[in-house]
């Protein structure tokens, strides 16, 4: 036999109540169909009412206290109660085909067996037929609601596994467009920018002036660090969503200096970051100044930037201000798509970044982080 899993509060108190009711029916039943008032049935068929409160822990012992009652007293409801407990909680056919005889065959001897005639095993057997077809009632009932359950547990189990199917199949898009991205990437971006470090570096080698040769440089090592980037960002792309998601170091705190001396335009750093901050909010930072100083480079020409990080209460951030173009601007393709990912990223991390003209005719991009991001 097999038991139920643990009722919810609301579920056992409804059970206890639909027990509560069984019993009290139980006894409407018997005291209707005591004929003697003796004790023996009296006691048997008490007991037997009152054993229906633990029917659904202990179905077959409450079964086999019901038999005397059936034996010694024409109870409907106690036995009909027990035998569909027991079918509703058992898996074995044997046993309930076994109990709905005995039920049947109980309640069809007569009782006192000293009355019993020759001339009544016919209506005994009528009777015991008619009691084995009413027996049969609640062990079919009873077997019903057990598949139902099991049908209900196992459609569960079918919807957990589809569910996990369907977030395989997401991750093995997830992972081809990964794959995809990356080859772009590598064919497209690292050639062009190949190109541009061999270019810068011929540049470099062939120059009049040093003035030329000194931003040839730059441009070429500018562009080596492009595409160590890159190779970075096609590593990760390739680990197509597994748990290891940074499978190469990621730029920190430590690594702004080198950022602002080689980003090719006249930075002024200040200010200094609690010891401690967590690996997010350092790249945090760092792209911050990163993006904002590759702005300069591209919307403003001949501007100085300085780059302020702050610290003041729980909070924590970076300030990159510049100054106004001092040569004419190009026009370069932007889609703002950088300022959008510091956003996003800010978020990500309960922050929030903020960008925009300053009054003079420059631009200052702010990152506003709690100093509890880990």
């Amino acid at each position: 036999m097999t038991g139920r899993p643990r009722p919810r509060p609301r579920a056992a108190w409804t059970a206890r109540l639909t027990d509560s009711l069984l019993v009290t029916l139980a006894a409407l039943d018997v005291w209707w169909q005591l004929d003697r008032d003796t004790p023996v049935e009296v006691v048997l068929s008490v007991a037997a009412c009152a054993a229906l409160a633990g029917r659904r822990r202990f179905p077959l012992p409450v079964f086999l206290l019901s038999l005397p009652a059936a034996l010694f007293s024409s109870v409907v409801v106690v036995p009909l109660a027990a035998l569909y407990t027991l079918a509703e909680l058992s898996r074995d056919r044997r046993l309930l085909t076994a109990c709905a005889t005995a039920s049947a065959a109980a309640s069809a001897m007569p009782w006192p067996l000293s009355e019993y005639a020759s001339d009544d095993r016919t209506w005994t057997f009528v009777n015991f037929v008619y009691l084995l077809a009413t027996a049969a009632a609640p062990v079919f009932l009873g077997q019903l609601v057990q598949a139902r359950r099991d049908a209900a547990v196992r459609l569960v189990e079918i919807e957990e596994a589809r569910e996990h199917e369907r977030q395989l199949h997401a991750q093995n898009v997830l992972a081809r467009e990964r794959a995809q991205l990356a080859r772009e990437m590598h064919d497209v971006v690292s050639h062009q920018v190949s190109l541009i470090a061999v270019r810068a570096g011929a540049l470099q080698v062939g120059a009049p002036d040093p003035g030329s040769r000194e931003a040839a440089r730059t441009i070429r090592e500018l562009s080596v660090t492009t595409l160590d980037e890159l190779r970075h960002m096609v590593t990760l792309l390739r680990a197509s969503g597994g748990r290891t998601t940074e499978l190469t170091p990621q730029p920190t705190l430590a690594d702004l200096r080198q950022l602002i001396d080689t980003c090719g335009i006249e930075v002024t750093l200040e200010g200094e970051l609690p010891p401690g901050i967590g690996a997010p909010a350092q790249r945090a930072v760092y792209r911050t100044v990163q993006e904002a100083l590759t702005n300069v480079r591209k919307h403003a020409p001949g501007a100085t930037a300085t780059v302020q990080l702050w610290h003041l209460g729980d909070e924590l951030g970076v300030t990159v201000t510049n100054t106004p173009p001092t040569r004419p601007t190009l026009e370069l393709p932007s889609s703002q798509q950088g300022l959008i990912g510091l956003g996003e990223r800010a978020e990500n991390l309960d922050g929030s970044f903020e960008a925009g003209p300053t009054e003079d005719g420059g631009y200052r991009a702010r990152l506003r982080l709690p100093t509890t991001t880990d």
